[in-house]
């Protein structure tokens, strides 16, 4: 039996409360950083109140100015990124789903041991991998180019574990009244499994775009021509000045507008995202 006190609600909400301060004064910092002159915070006073540069700091960055120290506009990067980050999701999701419906629905020799191999790619991250994966990737001539960028990193396990639960939940009735029917193993994916996978599709994709849109060491590896640039990648290069202070509000005003693109998603799919994490009844 739960027992309902009031204090335990007061208790609760002030938790939330204080860790959404800690976990949101980082970027309300940065913000404040944007608004105010490069030396308001080379000084080691760090202000608390916005200042009065948020216009001249946010249009010189959009811009592409050299004084912002870019080669290129933030609008650029943040397309890169953009373009990037959905590759990289519904690459994930369109091959792990198929690779998942054909481990679960199909029977071939060596089925189980094709999973198991996936599986075991969860042990090789993206960082042990990275040297054959440049060299490979250099030498198909994929350098520089939005597939060098996405298609390494599109094939992903975890999804495919995923969607291989998602699909042992489904009742075989199912499958045998679809056939009845007279539906074809692409028809029962497309008119049953797919519907039925809505808001784990939905869950995951949130978690792929995120995964995508803040890829660092990749971008900066196979990138070298400035209008492949990604915004993660561009507030480094931004920092990485040699004859001059950086120019924090400008850095600052940079990392701002790149949180814009992912809190837009996971707020636009909110809903089927938590109802795709804590969904377990089909």
């Amino acid at each position: 039996m739960v027992e309902n006190h009031r204090w335990l609600d007061v208790l609760a909400h002030l938790t939330l409360i204080l860790g959404v301060l800690i976990v949101a004064f980082p970027v309300y910092i940065a913000f404040v950083a944007s608004t105010h002159e490069p030396s308001a915070f080379v000084s080691g006073l760090i202000p608390l109140l916005p200042g009065d540069n948020l216009v001249p700091s946010y249009t010189d960055v959009l811009k592409g100015g050299t004084s912002a120290q870019m080669s290129v506009p933030i609008s650029t990067m943040l397309g890169n990124s953009l373009i990037m980050a959905l590759s990289i999701a519904v690459g994930k999701i369109v091959i792990s789903i198929l690779s998942a419906f054909a481990i679960v629905y199909f029977r071939f020799p060596f089925r189980q041991a094709a999973f198991w191999v996936i599986f075991l790619t969860l042990m090789l991250p993206v960082e042990v991998r990275i040297v054959p994966t440049f060299k490979v990737v250099s030498e198909l001539g994929m350098l520089n180019s939005y597939v060098g960028l996405t298609v390494p990193l599109i094939a992903s396990a975890t999804a495919t574990f995923l969607f291989r639960q998602v699909f042992l939940t489904i009742p075989e009735e199912l499958m045998e009244a679809a056939r009845i029917d007279g539906a074809g193993p692409l028809k029962f994916f497309w008119d049953v499994l797919l519907p039925m996978s809505r808001t784990n599709v939905a869950a995951l994709f949130v978690i792929l775009f995120i995964y995508g849109w803040n890829q660092y060491i990749w971008p900066i590896l196979v990138t070298t021509d400035s209008g492949y640039y990604t915004i993660v990648a561009g507030i480094k290069r931004m920092a990485d000045v040699v004859d001059s202070e950086p120019l924090w509000n400008f850095i600052m005003a940079t990392s701002v507008l790149a949180l814009l693109p992912p809190v837009v998603v996971v707020i636009a799919m909110q809903r089927l995202f938590v109802k795709g994490l804590v969904e377990t009844e089909k």
